[in-house]
């Protein structure tokens, strides 16, 4: 079996199938990292509170530091130092009080007699925009506030781990400096998929199927020179459920061949460096597997799901141990797929391609089984990860 996608010791069903559960599958998941970065940042601060106490006349008196006389301020960078393009993707579209985590987190503590308001920036100097919230508080108080700026272009045209480094600062709204800071951070390639322990990120392998890239559309033209017609229509309402399973089965079948034709052939390059190791892996975008005419499985796994989102169909990824298929619905609100060994494109006919993964999914059970959605994980807010014009490429 082809060695694709990471391994581990235990690979429980993570992804579930509806709607309700995979925004609550992301949003647990979310609140992780961003729990990470809070308590972080957190831990570091400096909290007024009790510190001892007597016993007076039954009265109970808690002695307590002095207050300071400024706030203190603690800056946490991504996921233990390091920023995933995916991530940071996902969270600079999300507003800032919608959010469950953020590329940057700052915890003030207001250890003072007086409330705060504060305007608060936040920039990776040479890679983001600057993003910009006011914080506000009362006497006493600590909050964490989540920052995820945009990104230039640069950073998703990023190959390789560099380092950078997070500034933060705190004016008064006269604009009186109080505070500035900075964070190293280390911003991980943009082929970086991060699955997280037990894969509970695989929803975020969504960021890569890029439905709208011309890499993409010229692969359906081509392909719809092997349909009827010279037509790849996707799936038309007015037919039946068996005639539209036909049709799909079909167009799967014209795009598998244009695929072939284009020369596609399995290349494993899934190596990637930084923190994590076990639960990292480059996956590369269907540009690159097209440009370069090599994918492995999860890569061909996107770029199948890609095609199929073009049409307006409904793709999954599907990940077993150490492996990725790629299927697609066979018809409007049907619970049947067609699933594809994607991997053997430039190997075996379509028929056996089919025929192949129906064999490799048969021998697990559902618990090693993650099915992603792709519609459900544009409805929790994972978008295609922006990519540069095809013609800077040239």
């Amino acid at each position: 079996m082809l060695d694709c996608v990471l391994r581990a010791r235990r690979y429980p069903r993570l992804v579930p199938p509806k709607k309700s559960r995979i925004w609550a599958t992301i949003q647990v998941a979310a609140f992780g990292l961003a729990a990470i970065a809070a308590h972080a940042a957190s831990a570091a601060a400096p909290v007024a509170g009790p510190t001892g106490g007597a016993d007076r006349g039954g009265v109970s008196v808690v002695s307590r530091p002095p207050l300071r006389t400024v706030p203190t301020y603690n800056i946490a960078a991504g996921l233990e130092g390091e920023v995933f393009p995916a991530f940071a993707n996902y969270a600079s579209l999300q507003r800032a009080e919608d959010r469950r985590w953020g590329t940057i987190a700052v915890t003030i503590n207001n250890s003072t007699d007086q409330p705060l308001r504060n305007r608060l920036t936040v920039q990776i100097p040479g890679w983001s925009d600057v993003e910009i919230q006011i914080a506000e508080m009362p006497a006493g108080d600590q909050r964490t506030y989540l920052f995820a700026p945009t990104f230039l272009p640069r950073f998703y045209q990023n190959n390789e781990i560099v380092a950078a480094t997070a500034l933060v600062t705190a004016t008064d709204m006269a604009g009186h400096q109080l505070f500035t800071g900075t964070s190293a951070v280390r911003l991980r390639a943009v082929g970086d998929m991060y699955w997280g322990t037990n894969f509970r990120f695989a929803p975020f392998i969504a960021s890569w199927v890029t439905p709208h890239d011309p890499y993409v559309e010229q692969i359906l033209a081509d392909a719809k020179e092997y349909m009827p017609g010279r037509r790849l229509p996707g799936y038309e309402q007015h037919k039946s459920v068996a005639a539209q399973e036909r049709s799909t089965w079909m167009q799967a079948q014209a795009i598998y061949q244009a695929l072939q034709k284009s020369g596609l052939s399995y290349v494993k390059s899934s190596i990637t460096f930084g923190g994590n190791e076990g639960w990292s892996e480059r996956v590369r975008t269907p540009r690159e597997s097209l440009r370069q005419r090599s994918a492995n499985c999860i890569d061909a796994a996107v770029m199948y799901a890609s095609l199929f989102e073009n049409l307006d169909m409904e793709p999954v990824v599907v990940i077993v141990p150490g492996h990725a298929y790629v299927g697609v619905r066979t018809a409007p609100h049907s619970t049947r797929y067609l699933y594809i060994e994607a991997a053997m494109t430039g190997r075996i006919p379509f028929p056996a391609a089919i025929a192949s993964a129906e064999r490799g999914l048969s021998h697990y059970p559902l618990a090693e089984v993650h099915l992603i959605r792709i519609h459900d994980a544009r409805e929790a807010g994972i978008y295609p990860l922006p990519l540069p014009p095809a013609a800077a490429l040239k």
